[in-house]
């Protein structure tokens, strides 16, 4: 394979892998604002949790239970990382980079 088919192999990639990075972009777009959510919820819920006075008086278990938006935000965050959120998130940024490193 001499020099100029090496080229329009690589060019033919970059546009696959240009056209492909724009399709994942709204879905991506939609991820993030999921994730940003609910990261915010279990940031405030974790607040409000570590606040409260009585935490330090109950169980662990009770004090989750005093607390369900915290304790439902968590286990929400938790679901959204065990399918694979962070691939979602991570994955269009990472095909940038290849573009990139093959330029």
């Amino acid at each position: 394979m001499n020099s100029l088919e090496q080229a329009e192999d690589l060019k033919a990639f970059e546009r696959r892998l240009t056209e492909y990075v724009s399709c994942l972009q709204p879905a991506t777009g939609r991820w993030r604002m999921i994730l940003i959510v609910v990261s915010v919820c279990t940031a405030t819920g974790a607040w409000n949790w570590l606040i409260d006075p009585d935490t330090q008086k109950v169980s662990f278990l009770s004090s989750l239970w005093n607390h369900p938006f915290f304790t439902i935000s968590c286990i929400t965050l938790i679901a959204l990382f065990f399918a694979g959120i962070h691939k979602r998130v991570v994955a269009p940024s990472i095909l940038y980079q290849i573009r990139y490193i093959l330029e």
